[in-house]
């Protein structure tokens, strides 16, 4: 058991953990940075970033997050690879435990655990991710340019990748589930009104097909009713069925919004409890891209740096 006390220990490894990294350390404050047994976050299944500045050819995912953690480092972060299991924000200094064995403590934490997409749990989902798979058409809608695309989902978010891919899709076709959606009407009457976009109802998409190169190259829809099955082909599949923030950790330890989302000051990165900070996809539920997870990591660092200050830990 390790009983030094850390000035700050960050929880999670994807933009907005490393970049947390970076400005704490830069600050002296020596961070612990815990990645998760499966560290990088979303970017890590990501091909092409082509929308982080300062890369004009763009950058794969993977390396991106690689070229943070490599900055990080510099700075002489300590990176611990594991996965928190327990925390406890109720005694001063904090506990965090990694892998059920060990234990940590800090007077600040910053937890920049991200979110997790929703799926449709099919084999070939994940094997096509990035390959004409997305769950994000801010990110990848650009790729898709004179293509034909499909979106799964009924909700807001749906809509609203619907109507960004027209920008880019020759045709958008929305698939739901039910006979009719479930987003507030002013997208469903934006949605129905563009040309581009059409709708399948009462259906799900049961597979995936991949052209001889790897991509999406058709999709198997059944109607729910019917039972009939159909296989139009597509260039994309984007899946909009909402995310999961991973905070089952804190659940009792901090303030949640009614989505699981941590609940944040709204010009700052405090949660509920002084000390603990929040920073990316775990409090975040509108933005969801890797240049504002990294500005809320700064910000998290700066505000831990200034509450470390106070002294009031």
């Amino acid at each position: 058991m390790s009983q030094t006390v850390r000035e700050v220990i960050i929880i999670g490894s994807g933009p907005a953990g490393l970049t947390a990294a970076v400005y704490a350390a830069r600050a002296n404050l020596s961070p612990l940075l815990i990645e998760g047994a499966t560290a990088g976050g979303q970017l890590m299944i990501t091909t092409d970033v082509d929308n982080f500045p300062g890369f004009p050819k763009g950058v794969q995912g993977p390396d991106l997050i690689l070229q943070m953690r490599e900055q990080a480092q510099r700075f002489e972060t300590e990176i611990l690879t594991g996965d928190v299991t327990e925390v406890d924000f109720s005694n001063r200094p904090f506990r965090v435990v990694v892998d059920d064995e060990t234990t940590y403590h800090a007077k600040s934490v910053i937890i920049c655990s991200g979110a997790r997409a929703k799926l449709l749990g099919l084999p070939a989902e994940s094997r096509l991710m990035g390959n004409g798979v997305s769950a994000c058409a801010t990110c990848d809608g650009f790729f898709f340019r004179e293509k034909e695309v499909f979106v799964v989902g009924g909700g807001d978010t749906a809509l609203e990748e619907a109507i960004f891919l027209t920008k880019f899709a020759t045709k958008v076709t929305l698939i739901h589930r039910r006979d009719q959606l479930r987003g507030s009407k002013i997208l469903q009457d934006r949605a129905k009104q563009h040309p581009k976009i059409d709708f399948i109802w009462d259906s799900v998409v049961t597979d995936i097909k991949a052209s001889v190169s790897g991509s999406v190259e058709a999709l198997v829809i059944q109607n729910l009713k019917t039972g009939e099955r159909t296989e139009p082909k597509a260039d994309g599949l984007f899946i909009a069925i909402g995310h999961s923030p991973n905070t089952a950790l804190f659940k009792d330890q901090l303030d949640l919004d009614e989505t699981g989302y941590i609940l944040t000051q709204a010009d700052n990165t405090k949660t509920s409890v002084p000390g603990v900070f929040a920073a990316g996809d775990v409090q975040d539920s509108i933005y969801r891209q890797a240049i504002s997870a990294a500005g809320t990591g700064c910000m998290a660092a700066i505000d831990a740096e200034r509450f470390l200050e106070e002294g009031l830990h």
